[in-house]
């Protein structure tokens, strides 16, 4: 069933399917929180990180997913929730444990509307709050 949403979803993109692309977009559907190419390369053990990163570009640059920039160095992944876009009324706010080095998803919380300058025209917000997770408040 996971697969068959993969290859409509990817249809509907307009994006080729190979055996790779359903892979990494079954990984990012499971996943319960963001995804870095080190995490998909872990989780995806037989596919290489250079097929893993050309896939997660040609996600993003048809909107499957988006990339959130936390501060930690290593670029996060997550699908896209809207229809054909990622637009910025479909963002929301992303939590980075400063302990355990996971990133978040707040899906509940939009991202702060930011009203700019005549001229400036946003493509994308990166909402990031920096902390504690519960699991590590815990220990």
């Amino acid at each position: 069933m996971e697969s068959r949403k993969c290859i409509e979803r990817l249809e509907r993109k307009g994006i080729r399917v190979t055996s790779i692309r359903i892979l990494v977009m079954e990984a990012l559907m499971r996943a319960s929180r963001t995804m870095s190419l080190a995490d998909l390369e872990m989780e995806l053990e037989t596919v290489d990180k250079s097929s893993i990163f050309r896939t997660l570009e040609l996600f993003e640059e048809h909107h499957v997913v988006h990339a959130i920039d936390d501060g930690s160095g290593s670029v996060k992944y997550e699908l896209c929730e809207g229809g054909d876009e990622c637009s910025i009324a479909d963002m929301h706010t992303h939590f980075y444990c400063e302990e355990c080095h996971r990133t978040f998803c707040l899906k509940e919380i939009s991202v702060p509307q930011v009203e700019l300058p005549e001229g400036f025209h946003a493509n994308s917000i990166n909402y990031i709050v920096k902390g504690i997770c519960p699991e590590c408040s815990a220990k």
